[in-house]
């Protein structure tokens, strides 16, 4: 199950309390206060892995809380830190405090780490009272309590490139042709329930991350069908794949669910419309009229947009397709490289 958003309580370990005692010793009759500190709270610390795919876990388990200091004890001795809780997280997973929405960290590496509550401080011992006015102090400080708090976890994911567009729009179909992934495919809306990552191989020997992000409908940025919940999955990408059926090509479907999609995501996030689209017309081998295809065309291109029809069932234009991302890659590698900041002149969401 692809669970990307849970819950949890973390509470990071108490200090130890400092003791009360005095040093008793045959030949150190006057030895005065020995009160050891009491030794720190283990802190509650979140790190990113390869190894885990989504906050599954997550739903069987929601409360953390990592080791107590130990008190400290007689003839000086401070009490035992208590270990940190290490909690594993997927890579792109953002901590956000649940009662005051700030983010506390993002997680986009392999082995980051992020202390989500700190542990408290051990008391200090009666030794550390002592005073030429105070000589045997019969008090000590209590520990400090570790943070707890509620937090919310969000898990977005780290592609490349998103696949986007309506239900049924061929996602599904392009990701298991383009990758090894093996998503379900079927003739019924929202066959993708869950994002679906695949990794494709590029003419350098470059390997990206595709992602199938579930079918979005009008009103999906304010909570209708299943693209509001997924919708974060593509604020990560660097490219989008933008799928329009072109199988009922009768009152400009096609350009209408174009804006469809892209009105939801700007509605969701003024920043996602900004992200380079190749617009991709599938299930050509259902278009009696190749026509057509030049009209789009044109209509894209004044827009700023490539377009490359394809058929992923026969497998034309998937040449071309592969060919077209690869090209996007190598630029921005090369606008890296030159440090080449201003986009070129074309519309927004353009590729150049």
């Amino acid at each position: 199950m692809f669970v990307d958003r849970v819950k949890v309580h973390v509470k990071a370990g108490d200090g130890g309390n400092g003791a009360v005692a005095f040093l008793r010793e045959k030949y150190r009759p006057f030895g005065g206060p020995a009160g050891g500190d009491g030794g720190k709270g283990g802190d509650v610390v979140f790190v990113a892995t390869r190894r885990k795919h989504t906050l599954y876990d997550f739903k069987f388990k929601a409360h953390f809380k990592a080791q107590n200091g130990e008190h400290g004890k007689g003839k000086n001795q401070k009490g035992k830190d208590g270990d940190d809780l290490i909690v594993e997280v997927p890579l792109g997973t953002v901590v956000i405090n649940a009662d005051t929405g700030d983010v506390i960290c993002d997680l986009v590496k392999d082995g980051q780490r992020c202390v989500v509550a700190k542990g408290g401080k051990g008391g200090r011992g009666n030794a550390h009272f002592a005073s030429p006015t105070n000589q045997k102090p019969v008090y000590a400080e209590k520990g400090q309590k570790g943070q707890e708090l509620w937090l919310i976890l969000e898990l977005k994911l780290i592609a490349a490139v998103g696949l986007v567009g309506l239900p049924n729009a061929g996602k599904s179909t392009l990701l298991s042709r383009l990758t090894r992934a093996k998503p379900k495919i079927a003739d019924y809306p929202f066959t993708t329930l869950s994002p679906v990552l695949g990794v494709m191989e590029l003419a350098d020997g470059e390997a990206i991350v595709l992602a199938d992000i579930p079918g979005l409908i009008e009103g999906a940025s304010k909570g209708r069908g299943l693209g509001h919940e997924f919708l974060r999955h593509v604020e990560r990408t660097r490219l989008l794949l933008h799928l329009i059926d072109l199988s009922d090509v009768s009152s400009n479907e096609p350009l209408k669910a174009f804006e469809t999609v892209n009105r939801e995501m700007e509605s969701y996030s003024s920043e996602l419309i900004k992200k380079p689209q190749i617009v991709v017309g599938t299930k050509i081998d259902a278009l009696s009229d190749r026509s057509y295809l030049e009209r789009l065309e044109r209509e894209f291109s004044s827009m700023g947009y490539p377009f490359v029809a394809i058929s992923a069932v026969t497998g034309e234009g998937l040449d071309r397709l592969k060919y077209t991302i690869g090209r996007f890659f190598e630029d921005e590698k090369h606008r890296k490289i030159h440090s080449i900041s201003e986009p070129s002149p074309t519309a927004r969401g353009g590729v150049t």
